[in-house]
């Protein structure tokens, strides 16, 4: 009989944040996948679940995922990495492939398990708290009030594509905005919204910041910005 695969959210960073259900799944299964950009690299969401689950006994499986975009190579790495699944779910064992944050939310470990339940095996998705909640948490913030719309988007689709969400919707959310920082304040600073900004970046993780835009600072892959306009009230 095949193991079953589940897909797990390990959330933003914090481990205490790890939902009870995640800690159920991860302990209870014989093999967890870790995604990673190169063989050997340290595991952010490894790191994130060592002080809650146990996993001295576990079979560890790295699945390389490099950081590219084309569109074959990224094809390439989701099918090698499914193949591998299915080599460990043959043998019976379940196997829980983790990611940072919520798996429904710009996560390879989607496109995997796409792969796996095309092939006939069971999957199951855990999920686990995005990154921008637990950003707005620190921030103090709420992401959408009464009426308010809020949008999600990822900003390295450039500056057409953050200046029409500004347009259309009454909060955004902007991730993977670290290497963008400086063309979305741009766009900010013309529409005199700059004080409606908010930085979350590397949430519940070491190196946190969250605090308004900052020209001078270095922002890395960790980074999500909410800009919250405000909707009509009624």
């Amino acid at each position: 009989m095949s193991g079953i695969l589940y897909g797990v959210g390990v959330g933003p960073g914090d481990p205490k944040l790890l939902t009870l259900k995640a800690k159920e799944v991860l302990e209870g299964v014989s093999v967890i996948a870790v995604p990673v950009k190169k063989s050997g690299e340290e595991s952010t969401a490894l790191n994130i679940i060592k002080p809650v689950v146990n996993v001295a006994h576990k079979e560890l499986v790295e699945l390389e995922f490099p950081m590219e975009h084309s569109h074959t190579a990224m094809e390439n790495s989701h099918s090698a990495a499914a193949a591998r699944l299915r080599g460990l779910l043959d043998e019976g064992k379940d196997v829980a492939l983790i990611t940072l944050g919520d798996v429904s939310i710009y996560s390879t470990c989607t496109y995997v398990l796409k792969k796996i339940r095309a092939a006939g095996y069971e999957t199951q998705i855990i999920p686990g708290i995005p990154s921008f909640c637990a950003g707005a948490a620190l921030a103090g913030i709420s992401l959408a009030e009464g009426h308010e719309n809020l949008a999600v988007i990822s900003s390295i689709r450039g500056q057409a594509a953050v200046e029409k969400v500004l347009d259309d919707f009454d909060n955004v959310v902007m991730m993977k905005a670290g290497r963008q920082m400086p063309m979305i304040t741009g766009v900010l600073e013309s529409r005199e919204l700059l004080e409606s900004a908010t930085v979350l970046s590397n949430a519940g993780m070491p190196g946190q910041y969250i605090g308004p835009p900052d020209t001078s600072r270095d922002y890395g892959y960790f980074t999500t910005l909410v800009v919250k306009k405000g909707g009509k009230k009624e």
